[in-house]
């Protein structure tokens, strides 16, 4: 093998470590983009999905999902509105804890709605939601799969509590209150 050829094959094997080697910084950039736009929900994505590829693309599709969306902040009067609908309810737990966690529940689809996410099924608004409320979104699933077991009357008073907790935590997140804004601020 001539000096030539040995130049070729060492240029090929360079170029090609090159290429590998911004391949896969752009792959732990986006990685790492991911996992910290999503937090939780990313791991939550590949303990569910099991392969990082395919739940980053999904969560990548999420984002452009949602990027389309007219995703607004509350007026100030639909707020205040929001936020003492919730106040009626919490009250209304005591006497009515079913009831209250129905509540709940249609104040947040209701919330979602004048923010502009779309209400298709739990699964799509979970979905949604996770994109610009990741640290919460985990309330919304725990408050509704405990809401669909109160719906079979296999809930108790204390599930139907943490449900309400649950809810409140995705509720302050989506009204963007004062509580909200502080939890944002020691993430």
């Amino acid at each position: 093998m001539d000096n030539s050829m040995i130049i070729i094959i060492v240029s090929v094997v360079a170029a090609l470590a090159i290429i590998a080697a911004a391949w896969m910084f752009i792959q732990k950039k986006r990685t790492d983009q991911l996992r910290s736009r999503f937090g939780p929900e990313y791991e939550r994505m590949l303990e569910t999905d099991g392969d990082r590829r395919h739940a980053e693309a999904v969560l990548k599709e999420r984002q452009q999902r949602v990027a389309k969306l007219d995703i607004r902040p509350l007026s100030a009067e639909d707020r205040q509105r929001f936020e003492q609908a919730w106040k009626r309810e919490q009250a209304h737990f005591v006497d009515d804890p079913k009831g209250a966690v129905a509540e709940a529940d249609r104040l947040i689809g209701e919330a979602m709605r004048a923010r502009g996410y779309p209400l298709g099924d739990f699964e799509q608004r979970s979905a949604d939601i996770s994109v610009d409320h990741p640290m919460v979104v985990e309330n919304y699933r725990l408050a509704h799969e405990i809401a669909l077991k109160d719906r079979r009357n296999e809930a108790g008073t204390e599930e139907l509590r943490k449900a309400m907790m649950h809810y409140r935590a995705l509720f302050e997140d989506l009204l963007e209150t004062q509580a909200a804004v502080a939890r944002e601020g020691t993430r």
